[in-house]
């Protein structure tokens, strides 16, 4: 199971990545204004059901609450995973 201290925060190309397995998993997003916008989640076949894409979408917001910033999740799995956990629900804009 990936862990928060798994993932990487590559904050200059955009994007959160783990490895798994050998697979490389990722979130990109985009900084818009005070926005993290959340565009897009890959989580390849081999390694989905893990709840990979759960997790990386998890660091990203926890995230833009650390910098202060809403999430606009652009991306359906994101939109889809916040209507999941409202304790999230002040972060989105």
């Amino acid at each position: 199971m990936t862990t928060p201290s798994d993932i990487q925060h590559q904050p200059e190309r955009q994007r959160f990545t783990t490895r798994v397995d050998g697979h490389d998993a990722e979130l990109e997003y985009r900084i818009d204004g005070g926005f993290m916008d959340i565009t897009h989640v890959t989580v390849p076949d081999a390694i989905g059901g893990r709840g990979i894409a759960s997790q990386l979408t998890l660091a990203a917001f926890e995230q833009a609450r650390a910098d202060g910033m809403n999430v606009r999740p652009s991306c359906p799995y994101a939109a889809a995973w916040a209507e999941r956990h409202p304790e999230f629900s002040q972060l989105l804009g």
